[in-house]
């Protein structure tokens, strides 16, 4: 492995990386614990969203152009417990598409760092704005 190798890379391309995502999005519509933030959404955009996303923080030749996560999870109700349940999903995929315990950490550790702007907290029902 080349020291600027990148986790993207390491992953295995734009390919690995939508193998990932339908990997993770398939668990996740079929999990009644979350599906419901799903039932509205045109989840061929999402998987694309998140090719995208993932693609970006991992170091590929791609820049992000969704929607930053506060405003994309605004009014949703996300709570810990749900964002647990997709981060696992999440490590699941990763882990059954041949990603490195490694390189799961950097990206759970990346999606960990976006929790306040994804959970909503129950006193506001905004989204935090501190970091945890």
């Amino acid at each position: 492995m080349s020291e600027d190798e990148t986790v993207f890379d390491r992953l295995g391309g734009h390919e690995a990386v939508e193998s990932v995502v339908n990997d993770f999005y398939d668990r996740v519509l079929n999990d009644e614990r979350v599906i419901h933030h799903f039932e509205d959404s045109n989840t061929t955009e999402l998987r694309a969203h998140q090719v995208q996303f993932i693609s970006a923080v991992t170091g590929g030749p791609v820049e992000y152009s969704g929607d930053d996560m506060r405003d994309a999870h605004r009014g949703m109700g996300i709570t810990d417990t749900e964002f647990n349940v997709v981060a696992d999903h999440l490590d699941t995929a990763l882990a059954e598409n041949g990603v490195s315990d490694e390189d799961r950490e950097l990206v759970l550790e990346t999606v960990e760092e976006l929790r306040p702007e994804i959970v909503e907290t129950a006193e506001s029902g905004e989204t935090s704005s501190a970091p945890s």
